[in-house]
């Protein structure tokens, strides 16, 4: 058993409206230090697989067909081993 911990965020080149608006609201609350806002999308997929390798390409299909959007998303993922 495997669980992989996936990251979805806009890529650089597109506006992420809700990002600006949560930097707007951090410097409402006087935290102007803060440069920049992205907001992103975290899940956890428990996947059954005899190996890593074969889950590792399960998270990356199940990113690369549903979970992310590969026009506007950019997506990273970390796996790791877990007891049933």
């Amino acid at each position: 058993m495997y669980l992989a911990r996936i990251t979805v965020t806009l890529r650089k080149s597109i506006l992420d409206p809700q990002g600006k608006a949560v930097h707007h609201a951090l410097e409402s609350l006087g935290l102007r230090s803060v440069e920049d806002v992205r907001i992103g999308k975290f899940m956890e997929l428990r996947i059954h697989s005899p190996s890593e390798v074969e889950a590792r390409t399960i998270t990356d299909e199940a990113c690369k067909k549903l979970l992310a959007n590969p026009v506007m998303e950019d997506y990273f993922f970390s796996l790791e081993r877990v007891s049933t």
